[in-house]
């Protein structure tokens, strides 16, 4: 077999496809699930908390250059290292979202194909219904 038939092969398996039709559909999908987190619920949750903007909550691990506002990207853009609490919450917060979202899906999933009748036994051969029969008749 041929370096290029093998690769075609493997490429066009199902397997192959269905996961890369699921990583694309993933990435999708985790573009909504961070917009449902940054726009919908980290606005109540700060709105909740005082009117805290959670994407600038940062400790800055160096003295801040004075004249450079105090928000997280013209901190990084000064030079300044910092430990961004804030984005790495609201990350978190993306990522159980999320995993609740797949736990739930997969369960649904299994539910699912569980909820499927089994498949009928396969009928017995003809022959051997006829050996069943002749079987019993005997014992008659």
């Amino acid at each position: 077999m041929s370096f290029a038939s093998e690769f075609k092969q493997f490429a066009l398996k199902g397997n192959v496809v269905d996961l890369a039709v699921g990583v694309i559909i993933g990435a999708a999908f985790g573009k909504i699930v961070d917009s449902v987190v940054n726009d919908l619920v980290m606005p109540f949750v700060g709105r909740a908390l005082g009117n805290v903007d959670f994407s600038n909550l940062f400790i800055a691990l160096r003295e801040i250059p004075p004249g450079v506002p105090q928000t997280l990207d013209a901190v990084k853009k000064a030079g300044v290292p910092v430990f961004a609490w804030g984005n790495f919450l609201t990350v978190s917060l993306n990522f159980a979202i999320l995993a609740f979202i797949i736990f739930v899906m997969v369960r649904q999933i299994n539910r699912l194909k569980s909820e499927a009748p089994p498949p009928p036994p396969p009928a017995t051969p003809e022959d051997v219904q006829l050996l069943r029969e002749i079987r019993d008749s005997l014992r008659k």
